[in-house]
């Protein structure tokens, strides 16, 4: 067992997810993770550098620390903590500054806050768009979607539309594919006009049926055969019509979000 620490200045999203990224290169090694967030004075470093010190003790092994913190001041306590300090700042900043002969601002906060305005508003957008546009609600938007997902229910379709509008400012609706749009391959009325934007998601059926099981265990809407039916006849409509779509089965949120910007050539709004 070794802890680990993710240490910010703000949230700890960009420590925690490049950190994660370099544990799961371990997989035999269990790990204890502690996400210290918003460590943004000096009280909060030092009470911080005390649980390191204190984990480190407990395990008999250096206590592993993932670190966005900018502050100098507050990066010496966590060097001094008795852990093992990987600190992405550190590793990248001074670099950068030479490349580009430039001194950072060294600045809290600047890539999770609302400074610029424009960005910050452009996100809240696309986060409402995807919410109003889920499931097929308000299709007369569908003009002014960048992408509209669609599949049977439980393919994933939500999750990736929020996760497309939050992290690259997309709007992304959603369509699900129901009983009556399956009966044909015919793409359904109202996805015709709108071809070009479309993308499918599809799934392998034994893991569509645990998803559905988990919602309204022992029902038709759960059945293996329901399953196997919606997902063979989703992917003909696709391949009848010539719609991209991704087997979404066994792969990340984050990772589909992404096969779908590289194959549709989508690019970030901010």
């Amino acid at each position: 067992m070794r802890t680990v620490f993710f240490i910010s200045d703000r949230t700890g999203i960009t420590a925690e997810a490049l950190g994660n990224s370099l544990l799961t290169q371990f997989p035999e090694i269990e790990f204890k993770r502690i996400n210290l967030a918003f460590i943004d004075n000096l009280k909060k470093a030092k009470e911080a550098a005390k649980l390191i010190q204190k984990a480190s003790e407990n395990d008999g092994l250096p206590a592993l620390i993932f670190s966005t913190q900018v502050s100098n001041e507050y990066r010496e306590l966590l060097e001094n903590s008795g852990g093992i300090i990987f600190d992405f700042f550190e590793t990248f900043i001074s670099k950068l500054e030479n490349t580009l002969a430039t001194k950072s601002s060294h600045e809290m906060g600047l890539s999770h806050g609302v400074g610029n305005k424009n960005t910050y508003s452009g996100r809240i957008d696309s986060i409402n768009f995807a919410l109003n546009n889920d499931d097929g609600l308000n299709t007369k938007n569908y003009e002014n979607a960048d992408i509209i997902l669609t599949g049977v229910s439980r393919s994933g379709k939500t999750p990736t539309c929020l996760f497309l509008a939050l992290q690259y400012g997309i709007y992304a609706a959603n369509y699900p594919l129901i009983e009556e749009d399956l009966s044909s391959v015919k793409l359904p009325s109202i996805l015709q006009k709108c071809k070009h934007k479309l993308y499918g998601l599809s799934i392998n059926p034994v893991r569509l049926q645990n998803i559905r099981d988990e919602r309204r265990s022992n029902s038709n809407y759960a059945s293996i055969d329901q399953c196997r039916k919606e997902v063979r006849r989703a992917e003909d409509m696709f391949i009848q019509n010539d719609i991209a779509f991704i087997d979404t089965s066994h792969i990340s949120i984050e990772e589909i979000a992404g096969r779908i910007l590289q194959k549709s050539k989508l690019e970030r709004r901010y």
